[in-house]
């Protein structure tokens, strides 16, 4: 039982620091939304993406959620005219990072839910360690 209770708490506690790196990009990506090339025609801020891969664990014996890549997202940048901007290319066009703000919202719903999961069940473990130690008292 102290097993399998031990191995739920690695795949929980991997999921936890997997979606933390996530979030961390989401709102790295929220955050350069809005921002510039530093001269004129440069390259925005550039949205970043997050892949995951499972690796098992035989000490665990369970999968364990790990953060493979962070990436770059290839889409095209937005381009919006203004002509009197600091960054805008000799025909007046600025180049915008290419974030979608409700992806971005999206996914940190999303990664707030999937959190919240990973610490229900590290909350779970703990109580169930805490009545095994209690049962094992009396």
């Amino acid at each position: 039982m102290v097993d399998s209770l031990q191995a739920s708490l690695a795949v929980a506690s991997s999921g936890l620091e997997a979606q933390s790196t996530r979030m961390r990009i989401v709102s790295e990506n929220l955050a350069n939304a809005n921002s510039t090339g530093r001269t004129a025609g440069a390259d925005p801020y550039q949205r970043k993406t997050v892949t995951f891969d499972a690796e098992m664990d035989r000490a665990a014996g369970g999968q364990l959620v790990k953060v493979k890549e962070v990436g770059l997202d290839t889409s095209p940048y937005r381009v919006e005219y203004e002509p009197g901007h600091p960054a805008a290319d000799k025909a007046g066009y600025v180049k915008l990072p290419n974030v979608n703000m409700m992806i971005e919202m999206a996914d940190m719903r999303e990664v707030n839910r999937s959190y919240e999961a990973n610490l229900q069940v590290v909350k779970q473990v703990r109580s169930m360690v805490g009545m095994t130690i209690d049962l094992l008292r009396s």
